[in-house]
Parts: structure tokens; sequence; C-alpha cells
């Protein structure tokens, strides 16, 4: 499953059961977070690995970077724009 995937359908879980939204919060909490969170998708059915959820948010930022400018990078980027774990927290946040 792709880490976008898996995370919409998370996201829809979370915001659909407070348990849930509870549980993916509390991993925020612990010694290894973004471990703990990986260990909980996958135990909640949405199977994302530490590496993937890392390196697939600064993939799709460069395609991005590619297709608007050529590939230079003239520009800085924004604050999580390539860090979807953190984004990931940040749109649970407003779904408040």
């Amino acid at each position: 499953m792709e880490v976008g995937v898996a995370l919409a359908g998370l996201m829809q879980l979370a915001t659909s059961d407070p348990d849930v939204r509870r549980q993916l919060e509390e991993t925020r909490k612990t010694k290894e977070p973004m471990e703990e969170f990986c260990r909980l998708s996958t135990k909640l059915g949405f199977a994302i690995a530490e590496m993937d959820l890392l390196t697939e948010g600064e993939a799709m930022y460069a395609q991005m970077k590619r297709s608007v400018n050529g590939g230079g990078d003239s520009d800085p980027m924004l604050d999580y724009e390539d860090d979807y774990y953190e984004q990931f927290f940040a749109d649970l946040e407003q779904r408040k």
C-alpha cells in the first residue's frame, strides 16, 4: 500500500474513531514516536514502514520541484512540506 493511501485511510479512521485518534496521538509521547506510529498504523491495517514514511515526502517534494521549475531549486521549502509524518498530525489537529 502506498504511503499516501495508507495515511489517508488512517486519517479517515482517526477522525471517525476517538480511541484510534488518542492512540495515534499517544505515539508522539514515546521514546521512538515514528516507530510507534508505524507499528500502530500497521496494527490498524495501514502498513507503513518508517523509511517509506521518511522518503515518500522527500520524493514527492523533489518531483514537484522538478516539474515546476525544471529541476532547479530556487525557493525555500515550507515547514513540513516534505514531512508526511508531521503533516499527518498537523492535518489531524485541524480536524478537531
